[in-house]
């Protein structure tokens, strides 16, 4: 498509206030939301907070990278756990255990990418499959530190004495992080970091010969995408009190692949979208299934309709919810299909 230097600035400056606009209506209805809804709902709320901090992470080291994960689970069990021992057996404030429990993840993720660096697709997917199945032994079994599977009782947060000990209160620390951590994940995709990762997940070789080092960027990944983890596992552990190695299963890991599949890997949006998707989908299952047979189970239900959606998005959407919206969105923009003048200036568009 070719126009003029001045139409096209003046429609990149439109579409800039138009995403200023919606990004201003999505901060003010993240805003009241806690006035407006029950306090299930905002149990709900918190948890897909959680989950959009996870999600974000493990798009850094997939979707940016192309570095395959199905041990995720693991860095938020170390970051829900490091942050629930230091509070509750060291007296560490939340405020300083909240950053140690990133910090321990990340120790974590560079443990886990130094011998995974030869390793790729299925066989890194097995790998960090078995580093997952290694943390949740090493939950279990040290009980002088875990409390093995009777779990170890988290503190809650207090802010200047101020007790965050419902779910109206937490969720604005939740969803303050989720801010930060998703405006941080944006400007990773649009800086040289970003680029140099995304180089790395297209073409390993072109990626090479273009100076960029592997092992560094992959390291990066790794450490980057379990310092998220880490700092959700300790907004997790701090929210539901109680944690046990049960908390972390492979299933989950499994769920946070799930969201970037559904949601679009590889956009920061998409993992928003499909972490708010993921997290409220068992909650249309309850609804859903009070109209079958009660000898349904809802597990297996779940379990079930799980795996159609991933098909389903595997066969008719390999791209995820986002990159469809994006496709809608130019459909809009350039309706109707046919080459036409606007405002006076001739605009070619080729259609296939």
């Amino acid at each position: 498509m070719w126009d003029s230097g001045q139409h096209r600035k003046r429609r990149q400056d439109e579409k800039l206030e138009m995403n200023k606009v919606w990004l201003a209506i999505l901060l003010a209805f993240t805003a009241i939301l806690p006035f407006i809804s029950s306090s299930y709902m905002m149990h709900i709320a918190v948890m897909t907070g959680v989950a959009i901090i996870v999600a974000h992470g493990l798009n850094i080291l997939m979707g940016f990278t192309g570095q395959v994960s199905l041990g995720h689970a693991a860095f938020v069990a170390v970051g829900a756990y490091t942050s629930a021992i230091l509070t509750s057996k060291a007296g560490v404030s939340f405020w300083l255990a909240l950053p140690l429990s990133g910090v321990a993840a990340a120790v974590l993720g560079l443990i886990v990418a130094g011998p995974s660096l030869r390793l790729k697709k299925l066989y890194l997917a097995i790998a960090t499959l078995g580093y997952a199945f290694i943390v949740n032994e090493v939950l279990v079994y040290w009980e002088s530190l875990t409390n093995g599977t009777a779990g170890i009782v988290v503190p809650q947060v207090s802010f200047f004495g101020y007790a965050l000990d419902t779910g109206h209160k937490y969720y604005y620390l939740v969803y303050t992080l989720v801010i930060l951590l998703s405006f941080i994940a944006y400007n990773l995709s649009q800086s040289k970091l970003g680029r140099a990762l995304m180089a790395v997940r297209d073409s390993e070789e072109a990626a090479q010969s273009l100076g960029i080092g592997l092992v560094k960027y992959k390291v990066l990944a790794f450490v980057i995408s379990a310092f998220y983890a880490g700092i959700a596992g300790s907004l997790y552990a701090h929210f539901i009190t109680v944690i046990a190695p049960t908390s972390f299963t492979v299933m989950l890991s499994i769920e946070y692949v799930f969201m970037l599949v559904v949601g679009g890997m590889g956009h920061v949006w998409g993992a928003v979208l499909g972490a708010i998707l993921v997290t409220l989908l068992p909650e249309g299952i309850r609804l859903f299934i009070r109209f079958l047979p009660g000898w349904l189970d809802i597990a297996d239900l779940q379990q079930f309709v799980y795996g159609l959606i991933v098909i389903v998005f595997l066969i008719f959407e390999p791209d995820g919810l986002y990159a469809r919206w994006l496709k809608i969105k130019a459909y809009l923009e350039r309706f109707p299909l046919s080459p036409r003048k606007q405002k006076g200036e001739r605009v070619w568009r080729r259609w296939r």
